[in-house]
């Protein structure tokens, strides 16, 4: 499903941030990725996210080329970023523009009740916790069907509760679609509970 071919990044300022960066994902497939700070790990998913252009090699979805941001990759990012100006469910729908006012809301209705927030849908993003706000940012990455989900340590700044309930969650929106995910943490303890494979940078 998710194919990186000597995927290299380098930067303007000759900075090398990866090399022939080589890696299949199944269909399905939950693989973490773990490494010491300055590895690269963030670099490799922005760029399957589409969200910088590598040097040399290839990103394939399905086996169609990625070379900018695609509708089959979903990213949830280490803080939230939910949009201040719009409310918990106006923020889980805010990828659904295409879909009609019906199924928009049984998708964001769904989407919030998977992730015990059912009742919140009206709120807005300042009245929530830490923990809650990265549910709704969960659900808003999966409320699209993905294919492909990326995941940059969503849950290292929580507490261990908040972290542990988290991942009942991720898997619990995970198991109805069934997309591939590569997760990225710092936590082995986490990369073991979580995913089919580890691999290591």
């Amino acid at each position: 499903m998710l194919r990186l071919d000597g995927l290299s990044k380098t930067y303007a300022d000759g900075t090398e941030a990866l090399r022939s960066v080589s890696l299949d994902l199944d269909a399905g497939e939950i693989v973490a990725l773990v490494g010491g700070s300055g590895c690269g790990k963030t670099t490799l998913l922005r760029l399957i996210a589409g969200l910088d252009l590598a040097s040399a090699g290839q990103i394939q979805v399905g086996g169609e080329r990625v070379q900018g941001p695609h509708p089959s990759v979903g990213i949830v990012f280490q803080e939230p970023r939910l949009l201040p100006w719009l409310s918990v469910a106006d923020n889980v729908g805010f990828g659904l523009e295409q879909h009609s006012a019906s199924e928009r809301a049984q998708r964001i209705n769904h989407a919030l009740d998977k992730v015990g927030l059912a009742t919140y849908g009206s709120r807005w993003p300042r009245e929530l916790s830490g923990g809650q706000q990265q549910r709704i940012a969960i659900a808003r990455a999966f409320v699209t069907r993905p294919k492909v989900m990326l995941l940059d340590e969503p849950f290292s700044a929580l507490d261990a509760f908040t972290r542990k309930s988290l991942h009942a969650h991720l898997l619990s929106l995970w198991q109805e679609t069934r997309p591939t995910i590569l997760m990225v943490t710092h936590d082995v303890e986490e990369a073991i509970t979580l995913a089919d494979r580890v691999v290591v940078m």
